[in-house]
């Protein structure tokens, strides 16, 4: 049944004809008002007409992402005269795929990570997308081959296409600070990894405290030294390289992984880290931003992704109190702008032409606004109107994602289980605890030499 549309009687026709709004927990959308693209849903609506014809999609989002992502949903039901019905899952992953062997998999699958959504093209549960969305995502994303690769699988019979597209994207590559403490001090945001490694030791000399860095998360403990590693893999080396480093065609114990690694050392060692080398693995990932705050502060600067204000003190206010910079590339490596992320990624698993018709309502920039403009949501879609995020912190983020010249999905989430989520984060806790890089990458490699 389709959703039910707000409007106002004075707004019921914009110049193509087309004419609705959308409620949404907070506000309502008006045709013709706001940073979003109308005349572009005005000529989608022209030209596509799947009346009578049903979408179905599966995937993660809850609660208030499922309100956000059904908001959208609204505007493609009302231009086309499809119906559409999404349903939200915190056992997505292992859903999908009970479905798809079933022979009853949804027409659209929303996948966490690309992992589950390699695995299912390989067995042949995938449809490929067009040669012409490749091109467009290479033109209209920032970083644009990084996406379609980040996308693009072999089928069951070896055979390489394109299958996913990445709609809504998070950024881990930040910096944490409070403004205040940098203006007393005199300290300006570094640009470069040059500038932030020299910030870090002004700040030794002055006696100030550069980071706090935890470790901590339960049976999860290390994790947080595993971003790390992959920021610093992205920015000593080409990208092709930790495309290598993440499947083991090259081997984790080859130089560059140590390199890597014992570039995070670099900030553990010393009076760089709070409590000391030491203590970093005891300090749960969640405490650890909170020297920020003390007065005087424990810690000038905290590298964390973007949930990471969840666990500032109550009342916090980012963009005032608290506010972040980009982790900087190195200057003299010439390697661009790499950003470390995550996201999530639409597959057809039960092809049909209205399922086709809202893949390509995804592309449009009007739909990445309207989901802009709801919070928790970005898009490295240089077109769409940077207006429409929900505030100045996610802006903030997206304008990173846009001037990304490399996107890297997180790299300990595309290994296998026992690497990603076993040998590397125990093996970071071991070498935060002294043993040296060569040491944990030999063990790590072992690891992943028994899966085989």
């Amino acid at each position: 049944m389709k959703r039910k549309l707000i409007a106002s009687a004075a707004v019921l026709a914009l110049s193509a004809g087309f004419a609705h709004a959308a409620s949404h927990e907070g506000g309502m959308f008006t045709p013709g008002e706001g940073p979003y693209d109308w005349e572009g849903l005005d000529a989608f609506a022209a030209e596509h007409d799947y009346s009578g014809q049903e979408v179905t999609i599966l995937g993660p989002w809850l609660a208030g992402e499922q309100d956000s992502f059904n908001n959208l949903l609204d505007f493609f039901e009302e231009a086309t005269g499809a119906s559409v019905s999404y349903v939200g899952s915190d056992s997505m992953e292992q859903q999908i795929v009970v479905d798809a062997e079933a022979g009853s998999a949804p027409n659209i699958a929303v996948f966490p990570q690309p992992g589950l959504a390699a695995n299912m093209a390989s067995r042949g549960f995938l449809s490929p997308l067009s040669d012409e969305t490749a091109a467009w995502i290479t033109d209209n994303y920032a970083a644009g081959q990084s996406w379609v690769d980040l996308g693009t699988y072999e089928n069951d019979s070896g055979e390489e296409n394109l299958y996913g597209f990445f709609f809504n994207v998070n950024v881990k590559s930040l910096v944490w600070y409070i403004p205040e403490n940098f203006e007393d001090f005199g300290y300006e945001v570094p640009e470069t990894m040059e500038d932030l490694k020299a910030l870090t030791d002004q700040m030794v000399e002055d006696g100030e405290t550069p980071w706090c860095i935890g470790l901590g998360s339960g049976a999860a403990t290390g994790w947080p030294a595993t971003d790390w590693v992959e920021d610093l893999m992205l920015r000593t080396q080409e990208p092709a390289v930790y495309d290598q480093w993440v499947t083991n065609e090259m081997p984790f114990n080859d130089p560059a992984v140590i390199e890597a690694i014992n570039e995070f050392g670099w900030f553990l060692d010393g009076d760089r880290v709070s409590g000391g080398r030491e203590a970093v693995a005891s300090v749960d990932f969640r405490d650890s931003p909170k020297g920020l705050f003390d007065a005087p502060p424990q810690c000038m600067m905290h590298r964390q992704a973007s949930f990471i204000p969840a666990y500032f003190p109550e009342g916090t206010e980012v963009g005032a109190d608290v506010d972040f910079f980009y982790f900087p590339a190195y200057a003299e490596k010439d390697l661009g702008t790499p950003v470390l992320g995550a996201g999530t990624l639409m597959a057809i698993t039960d092809d049909s032409e209205a399922t086709r018709g809202l893949m390509q309502f995804f592309q449009t920039a009007f739909a990445n606004e309207i989901m802009m403009s709801q919070g928790a949501f970005l898009t490295p879609l240089k077109s769409a109107n940077p207006e429409a995020y929900a505030d100045d912190t996610v802006r903030a983020q997206g304008e990173i994602l846009t001037n990304a010249t490399t996107f890297r999905f997180d790299g300990s989430d595309l290994m296998p289980g026992g690497v990603g989520a076993g040998s590397f984060w125990t093996g970071m806790v071991d070498f935060a605890g002294g043993k040296s890089a060569e040491e944990v990458t030999q063990e790590i490699q072992d690891s992943w030499d028994a899966l085989k």
